[in-house]
């Protein structure tokens, strides 16, 4: 971690990753509300994002960052904001552990950090991506890439409940961290930091990577696409960015995200793909959307210039287009 960005949104994730590893352990049913968009959020979404979102604003004071959540629920809810602060206040240094209501103002304050606009260069982060799979003790992921001029130049996944293989063996070791850098490849850590080994997309597995959510995709069209490409292992149905994950290590070849057909207009947002992306790509794999085109990550929040996402290990991708071309 020679680059002080680097070493900054890597320290960050794995302090977020233990903030949500405790959550999930001790979690209690008042810890999760939904949003207007009926999708949930939990302690843990506001506890990454608060601890997150600090660590990059007393590092890099200037730098603009563009979150997922904000603040504005936690403040209409006292019994969940003392529960988020509680969990901050673990990993906070002491000296701003004075008094439990400064540090809940405070803890709003970190979190709409994330309320800015995109520029010329900014971060992006998606504190849980694939809550629902953290509230079934399942996949997701802590995502963060820092973003200039549109090119991602680096990506942290952290992935708390990945196994560092899947073997299917339940005593398998859980917990990677990922870190891309532009250039410089993708690299795998244990949620510790120790290093465990690069990425390496492969044209040996058979496998599609698509959502656990049928809601998420068009599931049916991408089932098809595996057939047509010979893809014949059963699906790895998972939640989160972990599905960039696995195709960068090997695990599967292709990960698709088509619209679901009742809603063809969907947008995917930016914080859901940047670190991904970059994970898959200096891995050695390819990703566009489902027209091949590279992700826009400077039309705002929300991708509106791309439909759908295809991630590949390299060689499968002109056919993949292709076939998404017919359909």
């Amino acid at each position: 971690m020679h680059n002080k960005k680097n070493k900054i949104a890597f320290d960050a994730v794995i302090r977020a990753s233990e903030l949500c590893q405790q959550v999930q352990s001790e979690m209690v049913l008042t810890d999760a509300i939904q949003k207007n968009d009926r999708s949930p959020v939990t302690v843990a979404d506001f506890g990454s994002q608060a601890l997150i979102c600090k660590a990059i604003s007393d590092a890099f004071p200037d730098d603009i960052i563009v979150a997922e959540e904000n603040a504005q629920a936690l403040k209409k809810n006292p019994q969940l904001l003392e529960r988020v602060t509680e969990y901050v206040q673990r990993f906070v240094p002491k000296k701003t552990e004075n008094i439990n209501k400064f540090l809940s103002e405070k803890v709003c304050d970190w979190i709409d950090l994330g309320s800015s606009d995109i520029g010329d260069s900014f971060w992006t982060l998606d504190p849980i991506d694939g809550t629902k799979g953290f509230l079934r003790q399942d996949q997701y992921a802590i995502a963060l890439a820092w973003i200039v001029k549109g090119e991602v130049q680096l990506g942290v996944l952290g992935c708390p409940n990945l196994p560092y293989q899947y073997d299917n063996n339940p005593e398998s070791k859980r917990g990677c961290i990922f870190v891309a850098v532009k250039g410089e490849g993708t690299s795998i850590y244990t949620l510790k930091g120790k290093y465990i080994r690069d990425a390496k997309v492969t044209n040996k597995s058979s496998r599609l990577a698509e959502s656990y959510e049928s809601t998420h995709g068009d599931s049916n069209t991408h089932i098809k696409i595996a057939n047509q490409l010979g893809l014949n292992e059963p699906p790895l149905q998972i939640d989160s960015q972990a599905k960039y994950g696995v195709v960068a290590r090997g695990e599967a070849s292709l990960y698709i995200r088509l619209p679901n057909p009742a809603y063809p207009d969907y947008r995917e947002c930016i914080w859901d793909h940047a670190a991904g992306l970059l994970v898959v790509e200096e891995a050695g794999g390819k990703v566009t959307d489902a027209k091949g085109d590279p992700l826009n990550f400077l039309s705002g929040r929300r991708m509106k210039d791309n439909h759908g996402v295809v991630a590949t290990n390299g060689t499968l991708h002109k056919k993949v287009l292709s076939i998404i071309s017919t359909i």
